[in-house]
């Protein structure tokens, strides 16, 4: 009898441990299902944007990928991207356009509004930008993929895809798209005063006074700094230049032709050299790996192209390492057209942070963020200094005024005088 107890007792036992285990093991499976699943929704999400774009408005962006990433790497090439539009199909597109609260527009208003495509502002490798007015009113940038745009179809998708989540004053704004009869275009805000470039380097345009100089140079500042920690995930826009900032009516600087931007997604995988001759961190040459401070060096080109009006195609860095001889020397080469009312001072410490950014050694380099305080101070300096200017001025008038009071005074006192003496 106590034999048989003990055997239901250990039956029991047993199944109880068999039990728990079965129901363990479905507990955990489950949650390894759910995890997968999380994980395959948020790689699915993220696949349109991941990939690398690049956007060539009213300049031309230079592709090395063919010519100068079989020297650096010896991976396998990437794959050909196949032309058809199955990104686009009308489920994806509705979706996507209802997501993200671009506008869709039809091929006949970009059509009226481009005049029939004659409003032409420029040709980049993407294709012609015209400048179009839209039935509701607005004046708008239209950027029409050519047909025989190299990795055209590539980025036109994943730029939309980036856009569409990137929000901030000194980028420029995407307005919407169409694919329409065959045609993929790109509508942009309106950016009146044109390029950076064009300001800096055309005789006939305005000359660039220094303040407008450091505001634009604070402005793009503030928009790759919000690319490089503002964005979830980074992103880093890899074709930094003077051609692809922009300037509106107010002269405020924003950044465009995100045509090579890429999530800064570490994944090990390279996709060849990509970027604009001159503007290109040697770190990245060398090595294959761009990060956010091979944006950071392409902003001290920038910076120096401010400062000097002196072209990276012109030998711009030659000029720059000379003059970085002397504590002084880029007094030497500041744009002739801006050197009687710059201040000298100021010069020197935008080049300072111009050198600190052009570091050979990435990981010296400032972060972005930290550039933008730096000319942020440059700026608060001026104004320290205009105040001051203001407050002697006002001194030294009000110290002439009473002095002329006083003298007045003296003058009635001495006539007074006068008066009283025939009374006498």
């Amino acid at each position: 009898m106590v034999q048989k107890a003990d055997l239901v007792i250990i039956g029991i036992c047993v199944g109880l441990a068999a039990g728990i285990l079965i129901a363990s093991l479905v507990f955990f499976g489950i949650r390894w299902y759910r995890k997968r699943a999380r994980l395959r929704q948020r790689e699915n999400e993220r696949s349109p944007s991941t990939l690398p774009i690049r956007r060539n408005g009213l300049n031309t962006s230079v592709d090395f990928s063919a010519s100068l990433s079989s020297s650096v790497t010896n991976g396998p090439t990437e794959p050909v991207q196949k032309p058809q539009h199955s990104w686009w199909n009308n489920h994806n597109k509705d979706r996507f356009a209802s997501v993200s609260g671009i506008l869709r527009y039809s091929y006949k208003d970009i059509q009226k509004g481009t005049q029939n495509f004659t409003t032409i502002l420029g040709q980049g490798s993407f294709g012609p930008v015209y400048k179009a007015t839209m039935p509701a009113g607005e004046v708008v940038a239209v950027k029409v993929l050519a047909s025989d745009s190299k990795q055209g179809e590539k980025e036109f998708q994943t730029e939309v895809s980036l856009l569409a989540r990137l929000h901030h004053r000194n980028l420029v704004n995407l307005v919407g798209y169409c694919v329409d009869k065959g045609q993929h275009m790109l509508v942009y805000e309106y950016m009146s005063n044109g390029s950076l470039e064009n300001l800096i380097y055309n005789d006939v345009e305005q000359v660039l006074s220094w303040e407008d100089r450091v505001q634009i140079a604070l402005d793009i500042s503030h928009g790759i700094d919000y690319l490089h920690d503002g964005a979830v995930p980074p992103v880093i826009h890899r074709d930094l230049k003077s051609a692809n900032i922009l300037l509106d009516r107010y002269m405020r600087a924003k950044v465009a032709d995100f045509g090579l931007s890429k999530e800064e997604l570490f994944d090990g995988r390279n996709s060849g050299l990509k970027g604009t001759y001159g503007y290109i961190d040697p770190m990245y040459i060398s090595t294959n790996n761009f990060t956010t401070k091979s944006d950071v060096y392409s902003f001290g080109i920038i910076l120096f192209e401010l400062i000097t009006a002196i072209h990276p195609h012109k030998n711009l860095m030659e000029y720059v390492n000379l003059a970085s001889m002397s504590l002084d020397g880029v007094d030497d080469i500041i744009d002739s057209k801006m050197t009687e009312t710059c201040n000298v001072e100021e010069v020197r410490s935008l080049a300072k942070i111009a050198h600190r950014c052009l570091h050979k050694t990435p990981r010296k380099r400032p972060s972005m963020g930290e550039v933008s305080q730096a000319i942020v101070k440059i700026k608060q300096q001026r104004r320290r200094l205009v105040k001051e200017d203001t407050m002697s001025f006002v001194g030294e008038d009000l110290s002439r005024t009473v002095s002329r009071i006083e003298c007045q005074q003296l003058e009635l006192r001495r006539m007074a005088s006068i008066e009283e003496r025939p009374n006498e």
